[in-house]
């Protein structure tokens, strides 16, 4: 793995296989690039994109793990509960499989103003 100021590339297949098979499972893609743009909360992720919630929250925790989005803020609704507003930390992914071995390149979103 490698990293620049705006990018950070993967080039051993161990680390980019299963990075790109979490990426492109349909609800995971959704929740990126619902979230590259604007930071929203899980309730918005799933209205926007007619996913349930219960599997969000799962690939959200997931997401989190793996580093590709993080809380951009944390606010306290008018019942007083917590609402946390997701972001992407990609804005694009580039994926390249050559006869001398695989190559994934994530750049960075422009804003990471991390919570956590």
């Amino acid at each position: 793995m490698r990293m620049g100021n705006d990018t950070i590339v993967f080039n051993q297949s161990q680390i980019a296989i299963p990075l790109v098979q979490d990426i492109v499972d349909e609800t995971t893609c959704k929740i990126i690039l619902s979230t590259i743009d604007v930071s929203k909360t899980v309730f918005q992720i799933c209205d926007e994109n007619k996913i349930p919630i219960s599997s969000t929250y799962k690939k959200i925790r997931k997401l989190q793990h793996a580093g590709l989005i993080f809380i951009e803020k944390i606010q306290i609704d008018d019942r007083g509960k917590k609402v946390i507003f997701y972001k992407s930390k990609i804005k694009t992914l580039e994926f390249s499989l050559k006869k001398d071995g695989i190559l994934l390149q994530l750049h960075k979103n422009d804003d990471d103003k991390r919570v956590n």
